[in-house]
């Protein structure tokens, strides 16, 4: 058999492998921006979208319409809100909380973040969100199920108490994820000798560590650095305005 025949072959398979693929249509970067500019969307979240670049954080992950994600630690619905939009009609986002977390006050709101979460749901119609009020040992959703789990700046909080319950929660969301699903997370970048878990923040370096012993394939993204952080001063100091520098990796449960 010769070369060109081999790679027609190979072409042929990889064409009929897209075509029976489940996602077909990646999210439009352009069309997801309307979608979250509206009315219908809380002020306070636009003021964060600045130093969260959500819709490019979706790309470099990979996000794409009907899948079926999981916002850990949802909060008050930051991602739940965006993750929504991006997936369509036929995708679903699970927001999880637990009951201690969401009586937790919103950020600059006086509501608390299950208050702000549900506002979010009604207010964006958002028919595809399903709260998940358990903690995640608890969650009740089967293994090799989801495309994709957000895990957003709350890393930290596991990591840098005991680095083993980041570790345990890493290998519980590698179970729930399908072959080939991909684990987001962003976390504010602490720097090695400093107090990070007094000013919930983490190094780099530990959280590619950490995800590598959980077994995930990691890729990292610049897309989130921003040089402007003073990396001493906590991530709610005021003069920080939120806009600390931050890590974006991409994790990858194996195919096999």
């Amino acid at each position: 058999m010769n070369k060109l025949t081999i790679f027609a072959k190979s072409l042929l398979v990889l064409l009929l492998f897209c075509a029976g693929s489940q996602f077909s249509h990646a999210i439009d970067q352009e069309a997801l921006r309307r979608a979250i500019s509206g009315p219908d969307r809380e002020v306070t979240d636009f003021a964060r979208d600045e130093a969260r670049k959500p819709v490019e954080v979706l790309d470099f992950l990979g996000l794409e319409e009907g899948m079926t994600v999981l916002d850990l630690y949802a909060a008050g619905g930051y991602y739940t809100f965006i993750l929504s939009k991006a997936v369509g009609n036929d995708g679903v986002v699970y927001a999880q909380n637990t009951p201690r977390g969401l009586r937790f006050e919103e950020g600059r709101q006086n509501i608390t973040q299950g208050e702000a979460l549900n506002a979010k749901i009604e207010r964006g119609n958002l028919d595809n969100v399903e709260q998940i009020i358990r903690p995640l040992s608890e969650i009740g959703l089967q293994q090799d199920t989801l495309d994709m789990v957000i895990v957003a700046q709350t890393l930290h909080d596991y990591y840098n108490p005991n680095p083993q319950r980041a570790l345990e929660m890493l290998i519980r969301i590698k179970a729930l994820l399908k072959p080939g699903g991909i684990l987001g997370i962003t976390d504010h970048i602490g720097i090695a000798g400093r107090k990070n878990r007094q000013m919930h923040r983490m190094e780099t370096q530990q959280a590619i560590d950490v995800a590598e012993q959980a077994g995930f394939l990691v890729e990292s993204s610049e897309l989130l650095r921003s040089e402007a952080d003073d990396h001493s001063r906590d991530i709610f100091d005021p003069r920080l305005n939120r806009n600390t520098d931050r890590f974006l990796l991409k994790l990858q449960k194996p195919l096999d």
